[in-house]
């Protein structure tokens, strides 16, 4: 019985770690170094590989190179990935979720 418990406890670990990797992030919150899943609104188009997004705690440059992908501005997004640890704060994404629920994973050769 308790190598069942203990089985159960191992295998709801990684589970439980997921869904809360899940739960969006306020901007603000973000600590560098970490893995992050933020949601907001596309700002600003930077450049063609990065963009700014929006929520209402701040803002935040993610980066989506050397992958291509047209945003609109105003558009709702979720992204999935890092927050960078160097001077200034960015946010590589891993994985883009649009609202109208497409979603697109990047090529991670930044890492």
């Amino acid at each position: 019985m308790k190598r069942h418990l203990l089985i159960a406890t191992v295998l709801a670990l990684p589970v439980a770690a997921v869904a809360t990797a899940q739960t969006p992030t306020p901007i603000a919150d973000l600590v560098r170094g970490t893995t992050a899943t933020i949601e907001g609104t596309v700002e600003r188009i930077l450049d063609e590989d990065e963009f700014r997004i929006a929520d209402a705690s701040g803002r935040i440059d993610v980066y989506i190179g050397p992958n291509i992908v047209s945003f609109d501005t105003g558009e709702r997004v979720t992204v999935r990935g890092f927050v960078d640890d160097d001077l200034t704060k960015e946010f590589y994404a891993r994985e883009l979720v649009r609202a109208n629920g497409e979603v697109i994973r990047f090529d991670r050769r930044y890492e």
